[in-house]
């Protein structure tokens, strides 16, 4: 099951975040500060920020969340997967290409955008069976 993010899923969602954070598949380390920001937004009245969490017979096996913008490149609303962790056990079981698949009906018509470490080579074959290509961008930030 796909549902919004609630209050009662912070612990668990902390204890998610720490190790997505911390693992090859993210370049920064983040902080509990940031961690706790974000939970915050998501589970508040957020018009940039959705939460969700995936749980199946009361056992939450990930989360995502995802960021609202629009794109004026592609001029169309732009959803960015920010985070999308599955605890290790429940990878490759379909958890992934359903949420995609539960974006893709919520947000029909949107751009879509995600960034990857080039090691996580198992979440890039699914971003691509799911229809994402890679960018030739060069992206910076302050």
């Amino acid at each position: 099951m796909i549902r919004e993010m609630k209050a009662t899923d912070q612990d668990a969602v902390l204890e998610m975040m720490q190790k997505f954070y911390s693992s090859p598949a993210v370049l920064t380390d983040g902080s509990e500060e940031i961690f706790q920001n974000d939970i915050s937004e998501c589970i508040g009245n957020s018009p940039y920020l959705e939460g969700y969490v995936f749980e199946d017979s009361g056992e939450i096996q990930g989360y995502s969340m995802i960021a609202k913008s629009f794109s004026t490149e592609f001029g169309k609303p732009c959803i960015w997967i920010e985070d999308l962790y599955i605890k290790e056990q429940y990878r490759s079981g379909g958890i992934g290409r359903s949420f995609f698949d539960f974006l893709f009906k919520k947000y029909p018509g949107a751009l879509f955008r995600l960034e990857a470490e080039e090691e996580n080579e198992k979440a890039i074959r699914l971003y691509r069976k799911v229809g994402f290509d890679i960018l030739p961008y060069f992206e910076m930030k302050k």
